[in-house]
Parts: structure tokens; C-alpha cells; sequence
């Protein structure tokens, strides 16, 4: 079993839903008394979410840099960044350590294939869902035509997860939000819908909509135990 490196802390209540996704499906492939080799090297999300708002990439690459090479020099055998938007920084870690990095739109991409959807609605940070790192894998690598929603709603999309989510707060006015921009996107062809922020499962549930979420903690988590279990590396 290889030994998988997180990069946690963006924020900590989703990086501690990972390091139970991970120990729960080794435990469920392996049995017995198995657990998931795990190391975590997690950030001050204060720090981060500072150079977030400063739009300073540059510093935020460097702080993920450093957290990957910690990682490495912890003996990781691949890297999961813990975080959607944070795989802006993934190609400056690619770039700088020879370590595999498991990208998490990677794996939602072949997630939604494999369920013969051809159009979904991306939920995030503006960020996530604004640029074109996450939408360009689905659109490029996967043929998905990827929704998102309007600029009014892409704030309250946005607003929820820094000043709500990843403070451990669950309104449920916002989960009435969050649904009725669903169904909107259903509306304009939707057929499925990326919960492109590690807090976002926290506050949406496959039973408050109507059509399939892919959760991409769960996503990423189940990948990267994959990878861990495998005797072939995975570009």
C-alpha cells in the first residue's frame, strides 16, 4: 500500500471527511484491521485564504509547494491536495516535485463518464467556478458541457462557503439557495451537478435534489485509495 500525502487545512472540517473516506474504503476493499498510510501536512487556512483575496498566486504556489515537499520528505508516495480551488497551484507542484498528484477534476471527470452524463452544473468558489483550470479538464478531457450559475448566484454560491461552510456553519436558508440554483440549471439542461468545493457535501445531499451530485471529496478520496492499492502509476 502506498503512503498518500495531503495537503489539508482548506479547510480542516473537509480535509478530516478525507481521512475518514480513505481509511473507510480500505477498511472496506482490505477488511480486517486495515487502514489507509496517511500523512497530512495542513496549512493555516487564514494564510491561504489571505493570499486567496489578494489574488496572489504566485505566494499561494510557493505555500503549496512546501506543503507537498514536506509530504515528500514524510515518504508520500503521491499527493492529494485537500481542496477544489486550490489545484490552482497543481501544476506548480507537477512542476517542482516528482511526486503523482491525483487531480480532483480528473477524477469527477471520469466519475460523471462513467454515469453517461453530458452536461452538469459546477458549484464552488468564484474561482472554481469562474476560470477555466476545472471546466477546461471536463470540457477538454471528457467532452462535458459545464453550467455555471449566474453572476448574482455565483456570489451567494461563493459567500456560503467562505463565511458559512468552512466555519462549520450549516443554514438552512442557504441549502434553499443552493437548490434553487440547482434547479434553475436543471432547467437550462443540467443533468447532473459537481460539488466542486470539499464543503459543499457538508450543506447538499443526493436527496435534496433531483438529479445525480457528484461529491467530490468522495470523488478524490476513493481515487487516491485506488492509486494507494494499485501496482501500476496513473498519469
Amino acid at each position: 500500500m502506498k503512503k498518500i500525502g495531503l495537503i489539508g487545512g482548506m479547510s480542516w472540517e473537509s480535509t478530516q471527511i478525507y481521512y475518514e473516506v480513505l481509511n473507510q474504503k480500505v477498511k472496506e476493499l482490505l477488511g480486517r484491521f486495515h487502514s489507509a498510510k496517511i500523512v497530512i501536512d495542513s496549512v493555516d487556512f487564514s494564510v491561504i485564504h489571505e493570499l486567496q483575496v489578494q489574488n496572489d498566486w504566485d505566494a499561494l504556489n510557493k505555500e503549496m509547494i512546501e506543503a507537498a515537499t514536506n509530504l515528500k520528505n514524510a515518504k508520500a508516495e503521491m499527493i492529494l491536495i485537500c481542496a477544489n480551488t486550490m489545484h490552482l497551484c497543481s501544476d506548480a507542484i507537477s512542476q517542482n516535485l516528482d511526486l503523482p498528484l491525483i487531480h480532483i477534476a480528473k477524477a469527477t471527470g471520469e466519475k460523471i463518464k462513467s454515469a453517461g452524463l453530458n452536461t452538469v452544473l459546477l458549484l464552488g468558489t468564484k474561482f472554481t467556478m469562474e476560470r477555466d483550470f476545472y471546466k477546461n479538464i471536463l470540457t477538454n478531457d471528457f467532452g462535458i458541457k459545464v453550467l455555471i450559475p449566474s453572476e448574482v448566484d455565483r456570489e451567494i454560491v461563493h459567500s456560503v462557503i467562505y463565511d458559512e461552510l468552512v466555519q462549520g456553519k450549516i443554514n438552512k436558508s442557504s441549502r434553499s439557495q443552493y437548490i434553487r440554483i440547482i434547479e434553475e440549471a436543471i432547467k437550462n439542461g443540467a443533468e447532473g451537478v459537481v460539488l466542486g468545493c470539499t464543503e459543499i457535501p457538508l450543506l447538499i445531499e443526493p436527496s435534496d435534489v433531483s438529479i445525480p451530485i457528484f461529491n467530490t471529496t468522495e470523488i478524490h478520496a476513493e481515487k487516491a485509495v485506488e492509486f494507494a492499492l494499485s501496482t501500476s502509476l496513473i498519469n
